[in-house]
């Protein structure tokens, strides 16, 4: 099944994510792929993540396309204008890579390269509305196709935000451009995601929990401190800091946050951040066997 047909039927989604390394060899890439084969859906590539520079992800799509994975373009408008980013959207699509997902992009300032200059030229809305444009076999100023794209796209939101109505106004602006499905930047609070999903019911898209495995108290807190959009609360920190095995007490975490929102949303999303050989642990200790394909 591809990632769309699992989006369009009944099937609890589970997607995970795999970094591009940071240079041309790609082995290490394809192994941790390989740890995720027949217990995921889709892969989620990562597109500079955290703007730290690393391999195209198109180029590690289409490596793992070459695999037999069904992966996730994402597309972070931070790096591209708008010609360049129709252009790197067609070339996936001429590779048979079809599911992309709409980024902004964490600004550059907080990457390895800060000195870079951010393009943002359009932001994660407007890269939906170019995608469902190139959909109907047109680019963006309305000049038409030589052979038409058939993206499924998707987009991010982030439900422990704080205010949250602002996130929800996008996520509805989003939907309203095409999105069919969303991941969620990492939640940490059963209630308030449940909260977020009682507005996302209002709506004919799938939602995937994000999950983000935690190996430690201080992972926790370089988490809150660095990473955009994510905080973890004190009684998790709290947690991992009094386990013995912290990485052990994350996938139990990990585990207990996806069944008490299984039944609220329609997937989960897990990353695992470089240790990606868990989310077998997490997904086993959540009561989750192999995916259908």
């Amino acid at each position: 099944m591809s990632f769309r047909d699992v989006v369009e039927s009944d099937e609890f989604i589970i997607s995970s994510e795999v970094g591009p390394p940071k240079g041309i060899d790609v082995a290490e890439m394809l192994e941790t792929a390989e740890q995720l084969r027949d217990r995921v859906h889709a892969l989620n590539v990562t597109d500079n993540q955290a703007a730290v520079m690393r391999l195209s992800t198109l180029a590690a799509c289409v490596h793992l396309k070459q695999h037999g994975f069904e992966p996730i373009l994402q597309m972070t408008c931070r790096d591209r204008n708008r010609l360049a980013l129709q252009s790197d959207l067609l070339g996936a699509a001429s590779f048979g890579i079809d599911n992309v997902l709409s980024l902004t992009g964490d600004h550059v300032v907080v990457g390895d390269h800060p000195q870079a200059k951010a393009v943002f030229d359009v932001e994660s809305v407007q890269l939906l509305e170019i995608i469902a444009e190139l959909n109907a076999g047109k680019d963006m100023v309305g000049n038409e196709l030589h052979g038409t794209p058939s993206f499924f796209p998707g987009a991010v939101v982030t439900p422990d935000a704080n205010p949250l109505e602002p996130q929800l106004a996008k996520f509805d602006k989003k939907v309203r451009a095409g999105a069919k499905y969303f991941q969620t930047q990492a939640v940490y609070d059963p209630d308030a995601f449940k909260r977020f999903m009682e507005h996302a019911r209002k709506h004919d898209v799938k939602v995937l929990a994000g999950i983000v495995v935690l190996r430690s108290a201080k992972m926790a807190r370089f988490m809150n401190k660095h990473i955009p959009g994510v905080s973890v609360p004190k009684n998790v920190i709290d947690e991992l800091q009094a386990a013995s095995d912290g990485t052990q007490t994350g996938i139990e975490i990990a585990a207990r946050f996806i069944r008490d929102v299984k039944d609220s949303c329609d997937g989960v999303h897990i990353m695992a951040v470089g240790a990606e050989h868990l989310v077998p642990a997490v997904l086993d200790a959540a009561g989750i066997g192999s995916v259908t394909q």
